[in-house]
């Protein structure tokens, strides 16, 4: 079975709620739930397989020099990361080297390195940013890491099929937003806190990324990309915390995700993953656009 089969039969229909899941999971974990549902033994296996290639993504973009399509890639992952680990930053090392490893697993995908394109290539940062920093932080084995990867394609697979999950669709809201949602459940699971929990700091984190327009410099993922997953990476870090600390949601997960959704339909085209808006549409971004495409002027 694959992963997505796994989660398509439990959400069983095509508009599931995640408060509904929540509920049904009671005290036991959301991965415990899917896991006990779908019957699936190598499900955790498969999610083994996907964090190894998130390490990978991290390792290639603070380790490699392949430029990339638009040269806008300047290794910012690898220069955080230095800073971080050289004792430098106001966040402290956890949500540093959440930062760090975010913006280098988007970095290697500008570079047309593998990444797990989770929920997207676009906001493929996050979840390896939050949970690589979890794991070397909170020293979380490999098992709790692809537990919480459960949880996390849960939450997309819910997110998914009420709203979306593509810039082009519902801006980066649903890109990005979405990541940052999946992260936050995923935290909150490694945390040992419950489903109701994780449901709340899901909601928190998508809820604060309503409207966010998708606005790629050029076309390409990399301006203003990149550096959202690391902002929307240390984003699902506070949700998270706060979720734990005993902060709720005002407004229950599935109409968080119901409103993401209409939010991101009524956007106009121009901040959806044209180029043609945002800061895609700044004097600075054209002239970067026009450099990539058309090259240096004579």
């Amino acid at each position: 079975m694959e992963s997505g089969d796994a989660f398509f039969e439990v959400l069983g229909d095509a508009r599931p709620s995640l408060d509904g899941l929540i509920g049904r999971a009671g005290e036991a974990s959301l991965s415990s739930m899917v896991l006990e549902d779908t019957g699936d033994t190598t499900l955790l296996e498969m999610m083994k397989v996907r964090w190894q290639v998130m390490r990978d993504s991290v390792r290639d973009g603070l380790e490699g020099d392949v430029p990339s399509a638009g040269g806008m890639v300047h290794r910012d992952g690898r220069r955080y990361h230095r800073y971080v680990s050289e004792g430098g930053g106001l966040l402290g090392p956890l949500p540093g080297k959440a930062a760090a490893y975010a913006l280098a697993a988007s970095e290697c995908n500008a570079c047309m390195g593998r990444v797990c394109a989770a929920p997207t290539a676009g906001a493929c940062g996050v979840l390896p940013g939050v949970l690589l920093a979890m794991a070397e932080e909170r020293s979380h084995s490999d098992g709790d890491i692809a537990a919480a990867l459960v949880t996390a394609g849960l939450v997309g697979s819910v997110i998914a099929a009420r709203a979306s999950l593509s810039g082009a669709e519902g801006g980066c809201g649903a890109e990005c937003g979405s990541a940052a949602a999946m992260g936050a459940a995923a935290v909150v699971e490694l945390c040992r806190g419950t489903p109701v929990a994780a449901g709340h700091a899901a909601a928190l984190a998508l809820k604060s990324f309503l409207g966010l327009a998708c606005d790629p410099v050029g076309g390409l993922v990399e301006v203003p990309c990149i550096k959202r997953n690391a902002i929307a990476a240390v984003h699902a870090l506070s949700a998270a915390d706060l979720a734990l600390a005993g902060v709720v949601s005002a407004i229950p997960v599935d109409e968080v995700i119901d409103a993401m959704g209409a939010v991101g339909r009524s956007l106009p085209e121009e901040i959806r993953e044209t180029g043609r808006g945002g800061v895609a549409a700044s004097p600075t971004g054209k002239a970067i656009a026009r450099r990539v495409h058309e090259g240096p002027a004579e």
